[in-house]
Parts: C-alpha cells; structure tokens; sequence
C-alpha cells in the first residue's frame, strides 16, 4: 500500500460560530494529503501537468464521524491499494490529535489529456512509482 500522512492544526477561518470545522475543509484536508503524497513520491502534480496530464476528481465520498474543533491538531492520511489505470482511487481519514476518527472517504481521480481534454491512462512515472510501492513490502 502507498501511505502518506500530513499534520496540522485547525485554523480558525476553517470553523464556524460554534468552533467546528465546517464540512466543506475536509475535501480540502484530502487534497493537500493526496498532493503531498504525490511530492513525498517525486511526482508531484505539476510535473503531471507539465507531462501534460491532467488529474481530474470524478467522485469524492466522505464520511463526517467526530467533529474536529479550533484547537485540534489534525493528522490527514492518503493511501493507494490498487495501482491506476484509467482511474486512482485514493483513501483518506482525518484524526484529531487523541486519535479520534473524525471522517473517512474516498477520492477518484482520472486521468485527461491536457490539449485534448480526453481520457487517457495514468503517466507511466506515476504508474511505476505506484506500482513498485504496492509491492515494496
């Protein structure tokens, strides 16, 4: 499995009246784990796009568990089980700094031709830096 994971605190323009994160930052929590995952690897997604690739979300699910509060230090994971082909799935938790499971989900992402706009496969760099990741255990 390709695992990565990124802490922060919660900044206040991130919550609401009540100190809670407002649901909409944890899509934003995933992507800054996903793109850090991609840095970590030596591929990051401007190297993509400058491959010209582009990585488009085509779904995203996220499940809220425990509210994560002003104060809380947050660890964001990313991980791959599968390597890509015409789609990455890439699953992501969010916890608070007592270990508490704040939200789960999931991320697919494609792959598109930046000049064309159309489907292509996932970049042989990113393909094999996945792959031998999967099977480095």
């Amino acid at each position: 499995m390709m695992y990565f994971e990124l802490e922060f605190p919660v900044r206040y323009y991130e919550t609401d009246q009540m100190g809670i994160v407002h649901h909409s930052n944890y899509i934003r929590y995933f992507e800054c784990a996903r793109n850090g995952m991609m840095a970590d690897a030596g591929y990051p997604i401007e190297r993509c796009e400058e491959e010209g690739v582009t990585i488009p979300i085509v779904s995203v699910e996220c499940k809220y568990k425990y509210p994560a509060r002003m104060g809380d230090v947050l660890k964001v994971t990313a991980s791959i089980e599968a390597a890509p082909m015409a789609k990455l799935v890439v699953k992501q938790s969010v916890y608070n700094q007592r270990g508490e499971l704040c939200a789960t989900g999931q991320v697919m992402l494609g792959f598109l031709n930046k000049e064309t706009g159309r489907p292509t496969r996932c970049p042989e760099p990113l393909y094999k830096i996945i792959e031998s990741r999967l099977t480095d255990r």
